[in-house]
């Protein structure tokens, strides 16, 4: 399955966990121990609000957005859905794209991106009280493509924690949430 096949799966379910957080659950822990919920959502809106142009073989914005009276889980859900026209418009997949990682084909890139989407969704879930189902098929696609990607160096204690050993009865996403350095 293409990158961007998976984000056309996951984003829409992004956007249904960001429009059931309350206001009084921003402030909460999540398992990606530098972010708050606020802080995850942020984070995320950041991240595709600065990938989608890159998708679309445009330059990124410079700078911090201006700021609006729209609430974080409006401009989450904004950006995700640019994300996702984005990553569906005609080349995204076949352009070559210079990412934070280094340059690398949009395909690659857009893999990466449902990487990041599918742990950060279980994130938001697992700290809101959500559920967050995909399909066993999606998550073992993407754990995959993970594995083979995330090196050693990549491991810094920032972008990605030391691989964490998942419990027994652990789901699928739970497994790939390990594998990114979340304790589960």
């Amino acid at each position: 399955m293409q990158g961007n096949e998976q984000l056309a799966i996951i984003i829409p379910k992004l956007r249904e966990i960001g429009a059931r957080i309350q206001p009084s659950q921003l402030d909460q822990p999540t398992p990606c121990k530098n972010f708050t919920v606020a802080g995850v959502l942020g984070h995320m809106t950041g991240l595709a609000s600065g990938f989608a142009p890159m998708f679309r073989g445009e330059e990124p914005p410079s700078g911090n957005p201006e700021p609006d009276d729209n609430t974080e889980m409006a401009r989450f859900d904004s950006a995700m859905e640019e994300l996702l026209d984005a990553v569906q418009s005609p080349g995204a997949l076949d352009r070559t794209i210079q990412t934070p990682g280094g340059e690398m084909p949009g395909a690659v890139f857009a893999r990466l991106v449902a990487f990041d989407g599918l742990v950060h969704g279980w994130d938001l879930a697992t700290s809101t009280g959500q559920r967050w189902d995909l399909d066993d098929d999606l998550v073992a696609d993407v754990d995959g493509f993970a594995r083979q990607a995330i090196t050693s160096e990549m491991r810094d204690g920032d972008a990605f924690a030391t691989e964490q050993q998942p419990t027994d009865n652990a789901t699928p996403v739970q497994r790939l949430a390990a594998f990114s350095g979340r304790t589960i």
